[in-house]
């Protein structure tokens, strides 16, 4: 080879440089040094930007609008390992950006990153691929791809790591996957157990604790359970208890143990260790909040399985939660009472419980702290329900006053329970009286507004639970409570529904309340649910029921019906068959309007009038100004007027056939304030006379038949006699009854007015005076002013056998004593 040729190999390329250093103090430049071809320029790239966004998230910020993650991306999959590891550290550290993770996420960088997890790989890698990995799990996309691309295995494997930093990476990711309960199965295939044991030994403390968080959510599936019993892990986690030194693991360590006392066998095998009173030791002399207020909701969760009540009774883990209850932490109270409220349902504990835990639990109610409070109330109504001893227990502690004052309490759930704990209490008399006496139906009026439906419904049960006392009934009415309650009638769910029917049904024990109730709308709204075979109950059916025969005026004009037992009392009347949907009016209200021709409204009022000055007080008539008005109406009534007070302009009025107006003392009645009088219905003395009467001559007779023959001769004989079928067109009643309207200047005619009366007057008249005698008999209304009486009689066979009784029709007008068989033909005429 000549010279030249040496020369030429001997000369370096002219295309190639020497080693250059080249320094940059912007990021952009760095930025586009990530596009160098050269492995050296990039890994010292990758090197300044790793420390330009190490000092804080603006820089992070400033390299994400640079879009030198685009380029770092790339450089994920680079073969020089330098290269690659300085880039996943600039992952690592810019992840803990939120902007960065949206475009982390974008880019799909999870897969990349996961395979950075091979055990080949440079420990750094792992350390900030792990760090990368745990910022982006915090969102659930990330979770399902580090799942779907296998992420769970390396992650696991690397707990296991010389280098604490990839442990705690690691750890912390895994912790973040396993809160989807997919992911909870996955890692324990994957045998997570034994390494996360191994955690706890730690020198770290942030790693022990972690471990710890991860072992209490999958400890949430009972198959992780059982393989935390098989590998000892119970052990482990009571030895952390029982060491001092390590006192700042032993919240997180109750509540792995917390989840280990949900299942009956490993409670069982802690139980056979002495594992339960080594823990039960512990918590009673630990003075840590947090430590008791876990181990109380432990103790709670645990305790709605049966067995596990059984076993915590066995422990007397009811002392402990006792002594939990005189903390001074209201954290640690609520817990505790509502591990009393879970408890409970042990009877044995229930009774534990009651006897030392409910005066303490009474003092807590007139806690400010309302989660405390609604926490407090739950416990007693558990410990009350269907338990007569802790009931009266409640009331020797003098808990019925807070109770209700608790009735304003502005939770939910501690109303409704307040409600419950005082119905609890109302089955003993003594505490139902004492319960009355301090205002409950007023306190309840609030709650039968509320707009929770659990309040409503425990509202209602209350009413129907105090409503039996008369009382009761009308201090509810007194201060607005039936209307709320007739509201809930409306109620889409079926429990408020249920028990708002109930409580009418008990409120329409008395005719007061059930006139109020039907004011209200009771009777339509309790018509329509029936009509319903969705919304209808047994309770609808029986309220509708109560009120009527509560209600009789109202009940014959809507059912055209009265049975045997509806007893025709006074104040009664009939307006007639009042139209579906139409208003009823009160007896008041129809006084007030003027003289129609329409059908005149007979009124039943067999009462004597009051006696002197009585009464007076409806008119606003008192003292001295009483004595002169009864004095005046004393002269007139011995001077043979008769009168009575219609209230509408302060007059009186003569029951005479040619009456005139009289003006009774009219100093006095000037005076008389119109809005608060009342009306009041003249006594039929007439009405008194029939049924005097018929108490002297009829009620002696000894066969019911005979009664019943002799009264329907009776009605006959005071309404025109027998009426020939024949003549009956010419039976003119109507014109005898528009007479006694026009004198009486009113459409009420006390029945006793009327001397000439068709069908459905002697049918009233015999039902009226038959209730005051004891004859059993029913009143119905048929079409074309047509009414009836059904009374049922025993016959005798010819062998003196005694049959059914047989129901008969009562013939009052055409042949008035004459008896036909429901079903024949003469019956049929009257209907």
């Amino acid at each position: 080879m000549g010279k030249k040729a040496k020369k030429e190999t001997e000369s370096p390329p002219k295309d190639v440089f020497d080693p250059l250093l080249i320094e940059s103090k912007t990021p952009a430049t760095v930025v586009l040094m990530l596009n160098s071809p050269e492995n050296e320029v990039l890994a010292k790239a990758c090197d300044a930007l790793y420390k330009f966004a190490s000092k804080g998230d603006e820089n992070k910020v400033t390299l994400l609008g640079l879009g030198a993650l685009e380029h770092l991306y790339k450089l994920l999959s680079h073969e020089d390992p330098l290269v690659r590891r300085n880039a996943v550290m600039v992952f690592g550290i810019m992840a803990s950006n939120n902007d960065v993770r949206k475009l982390l996420r974008e880019l799909d960088v999870t897969n990349s990153l996961i395979s950075q997890l091979a055990p080949e790989e440079d420990i750094v890698i792992h350390e900030f691929a792990t760090l990368c990995l745990a910022y982006m799990a915090v969102e659930y996309t990330t979770k399902v791809k580090i799942f779907e691309q296998g992420g769970l295995e390396p992650l696991i494997r690397l707990l296991g790591s010389p280098d604490p930093d990839v442990t705690k990476n690691s750890l912390e990711c895994i912790y973040l996957l396993v809160q989807d309960f997919q992911n909870r199965a996955a890692v324990r295939e994957l045998n997570v157990i034994p390494p996360l044991l191994g955690l706890l030994e730690s020198e770290y403390p942030v790693i022990q604790s972690l471990a710890l968080q991860t072992l209490e959510v999958i400890s949430k599936d009972r198959e992780t359970r059982i393989l935390l019993e098989e590998y000892k892990g119970l052990d482990c986690l009571l030895n952390i208890l029982e060491n001092n030194e390590l006192s700042d693991l032993h919240v997180e360590t109750l509540a792995v143990l917390g989840n280990c006392l949900e299942d009956v066998h490993t409670l069982q095998q802690i139980q056979l260790t002495g594992g339960i009173k080594k823990l039960l030791s512990f918590l009673e002399v630990s003075t840590v909040p947090d430590i008791q207020k876990n181990a109380a909701k432990a103790i709670a969760n645990a305790a709605y399985d049966s067995e596990i009540r059984k076993i915590l009774h066995w422990e007397k883990v009811e002392k402990f939660l006792l002594r939990l209850l005189e903390t001074n932490n209201d954290d640690v109270k609520v817990a505790a009472s509502q591990a009393i409220s879970a408890m409970c349902e042990n009877i044995d504990s229930k009774c534990v419980l009651g006897l030392q835990g409910i005066p303490q639990l009474v003092k807590l109610l007139s806690s400010d702290n309302e989660e405390l409070k609604e926490a407090v109330v739950t416990a007693l109504t558990n410990l009350t329900t269907a338990n007569l001893r802790n009931a009266s227990v409640v009331a020797k502690a003098e808990g019925i006053a807070p109770l209700i004052k608790t009735l304003n309490a502005q939770r939910d759930g501690a109303i409704s329970n307040a409600i419950a704990v005082l119905t609890n209490l109302s089955l003993q008399e003594p505490s139902r009286a004492s319960i009355q006496s301090q205002g409950i139906m007023s306190a309840l009026v609030g709650p039968l507004r509320s707009t929770n439906s659990q309040v409503q419904s425990k509202a209602a049960f209350a009413v129907a639970a105090f409503a039996c006392d008369a009382d009761a009934r009308a201090e509810l009415r007194n201060v607005g409570g039936l209307g709320p309650l007739v509201e809930l009638l409306h109620s889409r769910n079926e429990e408020v529904r249920r028990n708002a029917c109930w409580a009418v049904m008990v409120c329409g024990s008395d005719e007061v309340t059930a006139f109020e109730l039907c004011r209200l709308g009771a009777l339509d709204i309790l018509e329509e649910i029936n009509l319903s075979t969705k919304r209808k109950n047994n309770f609808s059916e029986a309220a509708l029921e109560k009120l009527l025969d509560n209600n009789l005026s109202q009940k014959y004009s809507r059912m055209g019906y009265l049975s045997p037992s509806n007893i025709i009392t006074n104040g009664f009347y009939d307006c007639g068959q009042v139209k579906h949907g139409g208003k009823f009016l009160s007896l008041e209200e129809l006084s007030k309007q003027e003289l129609t021709d329409r059908r005149a409204i007979i009124f039943i009022n067999a009462k004597p009038q009051e006696k002197r000055g009585a009464g007076m007080a409806l008119y606003g008539i008192e003292g001295a100004e009483c004595v002169e008005l009864t004095a005046a109406m004393a002269q007139l009534r011995a001077s043979g007027v008769s009168f009575f007070f219609s209230v509408r302009k302060g007059k009186g009025k003569k029951e005479e056939e040619k009456p005139k107006v009289i003006r009774v003392a009219p100093t006095i009645l000037e005076e008389i304030k119109l809005e608060n009088a009342h009306w009041v219905p003249p006594p039929d003395f007439v009405l008194m006379d029939y049924i005097n009467d018929a108490s002297k001559t009829i009620l002696p007779m000894t066969s019911t038949r005979e009664q019943v023959v002799a009264l329907a001769q009776f009605v006959a004989d005071r309404m025109g006699g027998p009426v020939e079928k024949e003549e009956l067109h010419n039976f003119c009643w109507e014109l005898d009854m528009s007479e006694i309207e026009f004198d009486l200047k009113s459409n009420i005619v006390p029945i006793g007015k009327i001397k000439r009366g068709t069908f459905y007057h002697r049918a009233l008249l015999f039902k009226v005076i038959a209730d005051r005698i004891g004859i059993g008999c029913s009143l119905v209304r048929g079409q074309y002013n047509r009414c009836w009486n059904e009374v049922k009689l025993v016959e005798y066979s010819p062998k003196g056998l005694l049959l059914p009784p047989q129901e008969y029709v009562v013939d009052v007008m055409f042949e008035p004593g004459s008896l036909f068989k429901q079903g024949s033909a003469k019956a049929d005429q009257y209907k």
